[in-house]
């Protein structure tokens, strides 16, 4: 069996080296995408669309970014239809993010599945990621965070400024840090 490479490793979520040379060509390949993007284009026209899809080939009918917008490779980022992100969005793709549909994200909302050891010396060399999950019908408040490993079921509302560190159940209104539900949706009151 051949051993992984180090971007096997990073979207299985395993410890690897970013400073690998293939996933440094990716980001930089990523970075001069979203440099068209976010500074030769700014506005969005038919060029802008056609960076968004080089960008996140994985992306359903109607992604729409408004720049700027942020993101480590693109490829790693799985959107369903009618997916929007707001100005100065942040997505840390170093392994899947997966978007349903009809997703909104709010200004400055940042996903990151980014983290890296507890041990310091590890830390030094090593890094890892896991998957963030977002069903469809969501809301995303502006300046939330969405942290490493958290799935949020379909049709919720995260507040503005909240930080989501636990899975967030269907149907639900989540606010805060660290974001708690204080209401299922959809229900009378």
């Amino acid at each position: 069996m051949e051993p992984m490479t180090e971007k096997e490793k990073m979207i299985a979520g395993d410890y690897y080296l970013a400073g690998d040379s293939v996933l440094v060509k990716d980001r930089r390949k990523s970075k001069n995408l979203l440099h068209r993007l976010n500074v030769t284009e700014y506005r969005i026209t038919k060029k802008a669309r056609e960076i968004i899809k080089e960008l996140i080939p994985n992306a359903g009918a109607n992604l729409y970014i408004e720049p700027p917008f942020f993101c480590d490779y693109g490829y790693n980022i799985i959107c369903g239809e009618n997916v929007y992100f707001n100005v100065n969005c942040v997505v840390l793709d170093c392994t899947k993010v997966t978007i349903g549909s009809n997703v909104f994200f709010a200004p400055g909302v940042q996903l990151y599945t980014a983290t890296h050891p507890l041990d310091a010396e590890l830390r030094k060399t090593l890094e890892n990621a896991l998957p963030i999950t977002i069903g469809d019908n969501c809301w995303i408040g502006g300046n939330s965070v969405i942290c490493p490993g958290v799935i949020i079921g379909s049709g919720c509302v995260i507040g503005a400024g909240s930080v989501v560190t636990k899975n967030i159940p269907d149907n639900s209104l989540a606010v805060g840090n660290p974001a708690k539900v204080i209401r299922k949706l959809n229900q009378e009151l």
